[in-house]
């Protein structure tokens, strides 16, 4: 059975972006692969190097991947910090990885020119960081957005380097995987890009949102003056909320607004108070499930400890082999 790996960043709580354009993958995959799903608390350290609650964030994730529909029965759930040997290797790939090919990647130089002030080697060799989390389980897929398939292609390049060095066949290569015809992109109420925590607060539709606070943040969406012209193309603001209709209402809905728009005769009130109520909906469900998760602190503690044993089992077994290679040996 083939392994697949990927994880979330321990910033806070899951928005709608997390949940279509990965969790809903999450759950079809733990049915037929080998699945290790991880909360990325170490990655997180990158960007915010002193968290002012850094295991409430943690907490708060893993509650949302359970109440989302993780079983931690079938896949391997576990926090990131809890398995040493992730770091291990990072050590072990950071001795050959270099920094010219570290400076070019697309997303440190975003982040650099967005944080001058926090430029640190941890964000430098993120996508190193990222490398070992995939290898240390040998994954072959990974389920990742458009943005990370850079650091996917950086991944395979240490694996391939790491056996081309050591001249050993060890790790395969891993890949982008998606159940869909392409990688899933969720795109956020401001009509500037994706959904994400860190493109503001107002971006992103939680699944723990209460519904009074999806509908502010649906109302406040930015939108035009209206359509002048018949089937005139839409701008990025307002086909981004049609996107999202797209994921959480009925096609006859979305058919019903998109005639609107096409005839010039749409009200954005009444298209944004549609959206916000298909919102609470869809959410309503997940809602209920972190409210009672949340309050069963033995089984949080339970799915932890089990899901970190399992990964470790995996991780151990890597390292063991990984040392031999490399030439350590115990006196």
């Amino acid at each position: 059975m083939e392994t697949v790996v990927s994880g979330i960043r321990s910033t806070g709580k899951l928005h709608l972006g997390n949940y279509y354009g990965a969790i809903q993958n999450f759950i079809k995959m733990q049915h037929e692969y080998n699945c290790y799903f991880f909360i990325a608390d170490l990655h997180s350290l990158t960007t915010h190097p002193t968290p002012s609650d850094l295991y409430g964030n943690v907490k708060q994730v893993l509650i949302e991947y359970l109440a989302a529909g993780i079983d931690p029965e079938q896949a391997t759930i576990y926090v990131q910090s809890d398995v040493p040997e992730v770091a291990e290797l990072y050590l072990y790939l950071n001795m050959n990885a270099y920094l010219g090919e570290l400076e070019r990647a697309t997303s440190f130089k975003d982040k650099v020119r967005a944080n001058p002030d926090n430029v640190n080697a941890g964000l430098l060799t993120y996508p190193v960081l990222m490398a070992a989390d995939i290898l240390i389980h040998k994954a072959t897929k990974v389920p990742v957005g458009k943005d990370q398939e850079q650091h996917l292609e950086m991944a395979r390049t240490f694996g391939n380097r790491f056996n081309r060095l050591y001249n050993h066949e060890y790790f395969p290569e891993p890949y982008a995987f998606s159940y869909g015809d392409k990688l899933v992109k969720i795109p956020g109420l401001d009509g500037k890009g994706k959904m994400g925590k860190s493109e503001g607060e107002g971006n992103a539709v939680y699944l723990s949102d209460s519904p009074e606070v999806i509908r502010k943040k649906v109302m406040k969406a930015v939108t035009d003056g209206g359509p002048t012209t018949e089937n005139q193309e839409k701008p990025a603001e307002i086909q981004n909320l049609f996107d999202l209709m797209k994921v959480v209402s009925t096609p006859d809905t979305l058919q019903h607004f998109d005639g609107l728009y096409n005839q010039c005769q749409i009200r954005y009130g009444d298209f944004k108070k549609q959206l916000a109520e298909d919102m609470i909906i869809a959410t309503s469900p997940i809602r209920e499930k972190i409210n009672d998760i949340a309050n069963d602190q033995p089984y949080l503690r339970q799915v932890a400890r089990f899901g970190a044993a399992k990964a470790r089992e995996s991780a151990s077994k890597t390292i063991r082999e990984i040392r031999e290679i490399i030439g350590f040996r115990n006196f």
